[in-house]
């Protein structure tokens, strides 16, 4: 089986298998999945959505969390660890979304980039599930299972599991499927432990089980 018909068997049993899947962050508005998505930097998901919910009771906004003193933020957020590095970009993040793009986030990928504490993975979160757009979100999932399915071969950048995957994943499918990746890569392909290939929905194409 070529890795296009692979990934599209493996992207329609996920589809039916975590057929709600979505972001795990909690967000309401566009630039607090920016936030969120910086402080999920080596922390949980659920942790963020915890903290963030003192972050916005006291900065509700743009504005006031751009005029924050970052020392502040980052006894808020000090949970998520690394709080004076995810403080810092938080707080030049949102200073440059006040004065560079009156508060709203841009809708372009490079510019993404240029925001304070954005890389790719980020870029492409915000490009996917705020506007929609073509995405593939390289987190440590998605890592960890395109190698084990057989989708990529013993790749372990960001940037180049992402250019491999853009090759053969039809691009309206990208985001969704990375979603169901992090679903799947919590309940049964762990990390932490050995997967649980006996109740996988892929088991019998999965490239882990020796399947060509």
């Amino acid at each position: 089986m070529t890795k296009e018909k692979l990934v599209l068997e493996i992207i329609d049993r996920l589809k039916k298998e975590y057929p709600d899947a979505g972001c795990t962050l909690d967000y309401d508005q566009a630039w607090k999945l920016l936030v969120s998505v910086r402080l999920a930097a080596q922390c949980t998901d659920a942790r963020v959505n915890v903290v963030v919910e003192d972050l916005y009771e006291k900065y509700p906004d743009v504005d006031a969390l751009a005029e924050a003193d970052p020392a502040d933020i980052e006894e808020i957020v000090r949970p998520c660890g690394l709080g004076k590095s995810k403080a810092r970009d938080i707080s030049a993040c949102m200073k440059m979304l006040k004065e560079d793009y009156d508060g709203k986030i841009p809708k372009d990928f490079n510019a993404l980039l240029k925001l304070p504490g954005v890389g790719r993975k980020s870029a492409n979160l915000i490009m996917g599930d705020v506007f929609g757009e073509p995405a593939i979100v390289t987190d440590t999932h998605c890592i960890r299972l395109t190698n084990r399915m057989g989708l990529v071969d013993g790749i372990k950048e960001p940037k180049k599991v992402e250019m491999a995957l853009w090759k053969i994943i039809p691009p309206k499918e990208g985001s969704d499927f990375c979603h169901r990746l992090v679903y799947h890569g919590r309940d049964v392909c762990t990390a932490r432990t050995k997967p649980f290939c006996d109740r996988c929905c892929l088991k019998d194409i999965c490239a882990k089980n020796g399947v060509e």
